[in-house]
């Protein structure tokens, strides 16, 4: 379950290392948001790399939620994951990074592969 000021990883190679949810979308007395959710997000620290990263620390974009703590019920077990992760999405809701790094839910890469979308993404 992830809410405002909740502190998240992402998990892309857009050059980003964390970053904080500011608003949950999809409803108006919306709290919380689970895997497959849409959030608003700021980043809040930058990885240490050589290259130009695709973002900025401060700036404001939004990310799909793709790992939570809490458990989620599948078929019939429960998984949890031991962070929150999330890929960051520019405004036409395209990925900014092209890989995924770490494991991501069967729901989320469904949605992923059928959209034409995000056809440059590797998982």
């Amino acid at each position: 379950m992830i809410q405002q000021q909740t502190i998240l990883n992402v998990s892309d190679n857009s050059g980003a290392k964390t970053a904080k949810c500011i608003k949950v979308l999809n409803g108006f007395k919306k709290k919380t948001g689970t895997i497959g959710d849409i959030i608003t997000i700021s980043i809040k620290k930058l990885r240490e790399t050589k290259k130009v990263s695709k973002v900025k620390k401060g700036e404001i974009y939004k990310a799909l939620i793709i790992r939570t703590k809490k458990p989620t019920k599948n078929s019939h077990c429960y998984s949890s994951f031991s962070d929150n992760a999330v890929i960051l999405l520019d405004k036409q809701n395209n990925f900014i990074g092209t890989r995924i790094i770490g494991p991501v839910p069967k729901k989320i890469k469904k949605n992923i592969i059928k959209t034409s979308l995000f056809s440059n993404i590797f998982i």
